[in-house]
């Protein structure tokens, strides 16, 4: 693994330079300027009115504690439940733990429509309200739906654009792959995320634009206005160049994962969620009895321009910001990003790559202070490739933010040889790991989709 190795493309080269071209549009594209993407926004928001209120658990419509496990569940069956998660084992933990968590058995669809203007690839994008944004209308997807949405158990309107997704020959599928969610706050969670091109026409509904994706690279530099499922899906587009000198092969790569899958001890299960040790259930909310990262809540929505006019439902919401960072390290010239294999009790294989750092600032971990924690909160601006605020996915968590930061280390502060449990890959290697499904965790994936839109020029 210490050789220099030489990779031979991933991706087809001539597609890999379609979404080269696109990322290369910054300031406009065939419809928008990149400078009045904001103002659009605001107005879809002005437009979409969405009213958010805590409310007490016996005021949701629909959901109830069920008798006997305490499950918070819907009355139809569907959508998802709150149940408890109990985990041993795992980094640095002799005891069992317990938590809530979001369990949701059935996949949904991410899907982002690409066609072709003036020979440059656009991406049609949705200005979507969801109730957990700290902003109300952000950049998601051209379809954002769970199946219980899509199959209309809601008993709401189509979602739009949907065929293009679920009818076989609706276009050119260029990425097609299962993703893992949060795998601290799901258990077992996956979404279809998937691009189609076509090549018809497709009339913009006033909610939808297309931009290219120079544009949206330029909007993920700023704070919270691309979701969450946009950046995941877009985490799987072809990056163009290759790359000749990556510190380890690609079969030593899933060599290396592989075996952190196989030795973790750590075992997940659903547990009730009446009697959970550490939590306690208020009126209003679920909450550790202790210095807990998030509680459950419950709110009341009344909102225009979605499938159903209001409703209520739980939420989860963090009690800190999170961060989520890579360093940098560029090896005979070729950049690589420090990734970590990290393990989590709701992930469907335990263990993927996560950033470097990925928590909360001041949270210690299991060992003691977070390592590589110091050198990314102390990157000087010089060293500092990307740093923004983003919000995690508005549908399942209440006010939901990180800092994610991409930062360049020296050799004394990242050693060529990193501890065990790190490994420097190179953002090509990543990309084509995440477009092989469930290997990247969601927070990496947000970062690596700043590599692929060109918000963070190597």
């Amino acid at each position: 693994m210490s050789a220099p190795r030489t990779l031979t493309p991933r991706v087809d080269s001539e597609l890999s330079a379609r979404f080269g071209r696109s990322a290369a549009a910054v300031d406009e594209g065939h419809w928008m300027r990149t400078s009045d993407v904001e103002p659009w926004l605001r107005e879809r928001a002005r437009a979409h009115r969405l009213r958010v209120r805590r409310v007490p658990f016996e005021d949701l419509d629909g959901w109830s504690f069920q008798e006997g496990t305490g499950n918070l569940s819907h009355r139809s069956g569907r959508f998802f439940t709150v149940e408890g998660l109990r985990t041993t084992g795992g980094p640095g933990s002799e005891d069992a733990r317990e938590q809530p968590v979001i369990h949701q058995p059935e996949v949904g669809i991410l899907g982002i429509l690409v066609k072709e203007f003036d020979g440059v690839l656009h991406f049609l994008m949705q200005a979507k309200a969801e109730p957990g944004n700290p902003e109300p209308v952000q950049l998601s997807p051209t379809v954002q739906a769970t199946r219980s949405n899509y199959t209309g158990a809601h008993g709401g309107s189509r979602v739009r654009y949907l065929d293009h997704f679920i009818r076989t020959g609706g276009g050119r599928v260029l990425v097609d792959t299962l993703q893992s969610e949060h795998g601290e706050w799901f258990y077992r969670k996956s979404n279809r995320n998937v691009m189609v091109e076509t090549s018809g026409h497709v009339e913009a509904d006033d909610d939808f634009c297309w931009l290219t994706l120079g544009q949206i690279g330029a909007l993920l530099r700023r704070d919270l206005l691309v979701n969450m499922d946009s950046r995941s899906v877009l985490a799987g587009a072809p990056m163009p160049g290759a790359e000749p000198g990556a510190l380890c092969s690609d079969v030593a790569l899933h060599s290396w994962l592989a075996t952190h899958r196989a030795g973790s001890d750590m075992r997940s299960g659903l547990v009730p969620l009446a009697g959970l040790r550490g939590w306690q259930r208020g009126p209003a909310s679920i909450e550790s009895t202790s210095r807990g990262g998030f509680r459950v809540v419950a709110v009341q929505v009344e909102a225009e321009k979605r499938e159903v006019p209001g409703w209520s439902q739980p939420l989860v919401e963090p009690t800190e910001h999170g961060l989520s960072a890579f360093l940098l390290r560029r090896f005979d010239g070729v950049p690589h990003l420090l990734a970590h294999a990290r393990t989590e009790g709701g992930l469907t294989d335990v263990v993927e790559l996560a950033p470097t750092v990925q928590g909360v600032p001041e949270e210690p971990s299991a060992r003691g202070r977070t390592l590589f924690l110091d050198e990314v909160l102390s990157g000087a601006s010089e060293r500092t490739l990307f740093d923004a605020r983003h919000s995690e996915e508005g549908g399942r968590f209440l006010n939901a933010v990180s800092r994610y930061a991409v930062v360049e280390a020296g050799p004394d502060t990242a050693s060529r040889t990193p501890p065990p449990g790190y490994l420097w890959v190179t953002p090509g290697q990543l990309g084509d790991l995440v477009r092989q499904g469930r290997y990247v965790n969601v927070q990496a994936r947000t970062l690596i989709s700043m590599l692929a839109t060109g918000a963070v020029a190597l």
